[in-house]
């Protein structure tokens, strides 16, 4: 078995503690590895291991842990806060107090929501610590001490025994042999027989036998320890998500500043310079006017509907089997266009069954299935031993054997053995175990070693695992009846899911720790494809995973998987693609590949998976197999594509209003809109909008993602076209206060015109939302949702109201309110119009 690690995840060197040179733990001799650490069989005594342990420190692992108050800060920091922050301190300055309670409490409801979802994603390494052993039993002053695991130092003596999870990285030294399972470590499907000399890893659980030991790495400084940092260092940082909405901010930042250099200076010289004087009421208004487009400029509420969308997208994804701990990470699943996966228990089904028996001696297939099965232990948890049973047709043939004894598998002789009598009280033995072990003990050779040799070899070249297999009447004389291959099967859906998520633009890698051998026949039976390499091969001269060679990255991107990997492997294999600007999905269960799952863009714990993975991962599955990820990925995408539409309507809109309300003020010396007004229309607009989340949406074929340019581009042209359309219906009801035809039909003021651009924007918002979220004409399928559609029709119906009754504002007439929905559905079809044009010329958005 591979010692996982050896020349980067685990501290090869220990300087000696005796003073002399430096040694290899792993591979020295034992005497060596005592004289290194000062120590003997007879272990530490108490005032010796309490200065190691000031000196090493305790056994555990260190983290760096943020105040909850400075969690809570960041996300008042960033261009949206900052705009929502000024807004506030401006109306406090002008006295404007329903606009700043208003205006505080979504800056206040923002940061709760994203405190919130933080706080609920677990720690990774707080449940790394929990995998630490509790409890240990040390040598020390000559007996050995129950004591906590903090406590064991290097150079400590241990017992291990069945059941007990070990407590540091050991080398054993006495004692028979152990089992040790450490497939969350390092990926090993089936536990690993230990003997005198070999290593164990800290945090791996014994599954069979007792032996002793020597601690020679303890804390940060085992396999599990540096995993660990690993874990601590992992990591995206800011998501794309992130990073588009502080782009949106800083966009509409700038586009606020010039907007308010060109009204405050325009104001200032038509109220200092032409009007040859200066009052304090002429700063107020100024202030009052800046207030409205600094309002008018903030998607308040865009943190908002884009965190309840997630939300409700996250709910939606828990019905497809997928617990989603972080809600960014929904947005950044959409995008994944390289999906990591590891192979047993996702793409397999981590449940060793019998291939086709390899017949010798044995008169047929069931007498040698027959033969295993005796020589294995009753009601055995094995997974060898439960696969042979299994593979019995007919179970009772075993009645007719009585056992006299078994002898377990010894990692010496390499095979296990059973001493039974048959109904005519015949003495029979049987063995099964490693091929060349028992090929050895039945004393084959020239062709018929030669043959079993040789099918050994084509079975591992096919990456299946081989059982030898003997029978003897005497216990000296053994006849060599067969070989029995074992494998662990593709799932049955996991070829038509790799066929699926080719179609969905993903391309999978396989990423296993078993031999390549084994990866290349499962990439085969599911169409990965063949181009699987050895980790250790690819990475062997590489020092720092941060920084890969361009040849290491070349052989990456193009892989179809890799097999014999550790945790550091995983993580630079995932480092690699998104350094060539790949979005990474990384799927695992262990401890290994907690670091990995960190880092990848989307970080998906397997059902089964650790408490480690599952803390590192961003999404967790509750049912096995690969096609929960392919569902969970289509429900991303569609979730995504809401998110667009949305930020698309919000920019656009946003542009509509600070626009209108600058050259409104410029040209006819009032402002369009009240500060009121403006926060209504917020709250008109986005409110209902949160049932985007809900909306009916195709489902785009390839990954998606925050095209920036194309977005920001796409929003000004219909912004610009928004803009025509509000300060068209402007200018008409300024020709009307002036029109005295007009006026003598239905008579307007000021006050009025606000209340009819206030409809129009409230109303045309909308309607541009049912424009915006569909690439064809805006009403062709799919159709908005019930929900989103009962939202936006009982808002307009309130707005219609608000106007005709004069609800927080002034009234206006009905016939002006019908004149106006028809200027807007007029307009909806031109605007329908421009986006087709744009995403003929733009392509996706």
């Amino acid at each position: 078995m591979p010692q996982p690690g050896s020349a980067h995840i685990h501290s090869k060197t220990t300087a000696a503690l005796s003073g002399g040179a430096q040694v290899d733990l792993q591979t020295a001799e034992p005497s060596a590895v005592f004289t290194a650490l000062n120590t003997s069989p007879k272990g530490l005594t108490q005032p010796d291991a309490e200065a190691r342990l000031q000196r090493f420190g305790p056994n555990t692992i260190r983290e760096k842990e943020k105040s909850a108050l400075l969690k809570l800060l960041r996300f008042f920091w960033g261009p949206i806060p900052w705009m929502i922050e000024a807004a506030a301190v401006l109306s406090a300055l002008i006295g404007h107090w329903p606009d700043f309670a208003i205006i505080v409490g979504l800056l206040l409801y923002n940061a709760a929501v994203g405190f919130w979802q933080e706080y609920k994603a677990s720690s990774a390494l707080a449940a790394l610590k929990a995998n630490m052993a509790p409890e240990a039993e040390i040598l020390r002053d000559g007996e050995y001490k129950t004591l906590p695991a903090s406590a064991v130092v290097p150079g400590d003596i241990v017992r291990i025994k069945l059941g007990q999870i070990v407590p540091a990285d050991v080398r054993f030294i006495g004692g028979k042999s152990i089992s040790i399972d450490q497939a969350a470590l390092t990926g090993e499907s089936l536990p690993v027989d230990k003997t005198v000399g070999d290593i164990g890893y800290s945090s791996s659980i014994a599954k069979r036998g007792e032996m002793t030991a020597v601690a020679i790495g303890t804390g940060a400084s085992t396999f599990f320890g540096r995993t660990a940092k690993l874990v601590a260092s992992a990591g995206r940082g800011v998501s794309h998500a992130q990073k588009a909405v502080t782009r949106i901010g800083d966009f509409l930042i700038v586009l606020c500043l010039l907007l308010a250099l060109l009204l405050v200076g325009t104001l200032l010289y038509r109220d200092v310079v032409l009007a040859a004087g200066w009052h304090w009421s002429d700063l107020i208004n100024i202030l009052r006017t800046v207030l409205v487009l600094l309002i008018a400029s903030i998607p308040v509420a865009m943190p908002s509907v884009i965190t309840v969308t997630n939300a409700l997208g996250a709910l939606a994804l828990s019905r497809k089997k997928a617990i989603v701990s972080r809600l960014e990470s929904i947005e950044e699943l959409a995008g994944v266009d390289i999906l990591c996966s590891d192979k047993t228990g996702t793409l397999t089904k981590n449940q060793l069954s019998l291939h086709s028996p390899q017949l010798f001696a044995a008169k047929d297939e069931a007498s040698l299935i027959l033969a295993a099965a005796i020589a294995s232990e009753a009601g055995s948890t094995d997974p060898i031993d439960r696969a042979i049973v299994a593979g019995l047709v007919d179970k009772r043939p075993l009645s007719n054997y009585r056992l006299q004894e078994f002898t377990p598998f010894d990692p010496v002789t390499k095979y296990a053995q059973a001493r039974v009598t048959d109904q005519n009280g015949n003495s029979l033995f049987f063995c099964k175990g490693a091929p060349q072990a028992v090929i050895t003990l039945c004393k084959l050779s020239g062709d018929r070693a030669g043959k079993a040799t040789a099918c050994v070899q084509k079975l591992a070249s096919r990456g299946l695992r081989t059982l030898g297999v003997a029978s003897s009447d005497d216990g000296e004389h053994w006849s060599f009846l067969g070989i029995l291959p074992l494998e662990d099967p593709p799932r049955e859906d996991s070829k038509q899911t790799i066929s699926r998520a080719r179609d969905h633009g993903l391309q999978v890698k396989m990423i296993t720790g078993d031999d390549v051998a084994i990866g290349k026949e499962i990439a085969a039976q599911v169409g990965i494809g063949q181009n699987i390499f050895s980790a250790g091969a690819v990475f062997a001269h590489t020092k720092n995973m941060d920084h890969l060679p361009k040849q290491v990255v070349d052989c990456v991107e193009h892989a179809d998987g890799f097999g014999r990997v550790f945790p550091e492997h995983k993580y630079a294999i995932v480092k690699a693609l998104q350094g060539r600007g790949h979005q990474v999905a990384m799927t695992g269960d262990g401890v290994n590949d907690a670091p990995a799952l960190k880092q990848a863009d989307c970080g998906i714990a397997v059902s089964g998976a650790t408490d480690a993975a599952r803390a590192a991962a961003a999404i967790i599955l509750t049912a096995p197999g690969l096609s929960t990820v392919i569902d969970a990925i289509d429900e991303a995408r569609k979730i995504f594509e809401r998110i667009i539409n949305y930020v698309l309507f919000r920019v656009s809109m946003t542009l509509d209003i600070m626009v209108v309300v600058v050259f409104a003020t410029i040209l006819f010396g009032f402002p369009p809109l009240t500060p009121i007004m403006i926060v209504l229309v917020a709250l008109l607009d986005d409110i209902p909008i949160m049932t985007i989340a809900y909306d009916n949406t195709l489902l785009p074929k390839n990954p998606v993602h925050w095209n920036m340019h194309h977005l920001l581009l796409g929003a000004t042209i219909i912004g610009l076209f928004s803009i025509a359309q509000t300060l068209g219906l402007l200018l008409i009801g300024m020709e009307w206060l002036q029109n005295s035809h007009w006026q003598s039909w239905i008579p307007l003021n000021k006050a009025q015109i606000q209340t009819i651009l206030f409809l129009q924007i409230v109303a045309g918002g909308h309607l541009l939302l049912f424009i915006v979220r569909s690439r064809a004409a805006f009403f062709s399928k799919p159709l908005p949702a019930v929900k989103l559609l009962v939202a936006i029709v009982g808002t307009q119906a309130l707005t219609v109201l608000m106007c005709g009754f004069g609800w927080l504002v002034p009234a206006i007439p009905w016939a002006v309110i019908g004149l106006v929905w028809l200027y807007m559905i007029v307009w909806m079809f031109v605007l329908d119009l421009v986006k087709k044009g744009i995403y003929r010329h733009l392509g996706d958005i």
